[in-house]
């Protein structure tokens, strides 16, 4: 596994832009929105990887109630498998706790799961295999 994208919670969508693009020299590599997800996604080229910016489309939405009050907050990191259901098999044999049983399909059509934090640590951790 690699790292895929590092996924940021965002309040203001163009003050995080101006920071990552004109502030630290990002360069902007996809915008959309993910109306099953609740968000709009912005990818900044880091490396070979991505920091993925995400703002809340509605208010009360999962992943504003995540956001709350803060301005930002680091929501997930995103690893990059060859088969998500493959590896989903072999860490649910291994206990880990899913949210997601099936691979559901995520930003530019890639097939994602989530594993619960629970079993890794804290930490949310989305599987990524490139459409």
């Amino acid at each position: 596994m690699i790292v895929d994208h590092v996924a940021i919670v965002v309040a203001d969508l163009e003050q995080a832009l101006q920071l990552y693009t004109q502030t630290l020299g990002f360069r902007q590599v996809y915008r959309e929105t993910i109306a099953d997800q609740g968000v709009e996604a912005v990818g900044l080229a880091a490396g070979e990887s991505v920091v993925e910016l995400l703002r809340p489309l509605e208010a009360d939405s999962p992943i504003a109630r995540f956001l709350g009050d803060a301005p930002t907050k680091l929501h997930h990191t995103a690893y990059r498998v060859d088969d998500v259901a493959a590896k989903l098999a072999e860490l649910k044999a291994r206990g880990v706790r899913l949210i997601d049983e099936r691979p559901r399909k995520g930003a530019h059509g890639n097939l994602i799961a989530f594993l619960h934090p629970k079993s890794t640590g804290g930490v949310l951790i989305e599987l990524c295999q490139r459409a």
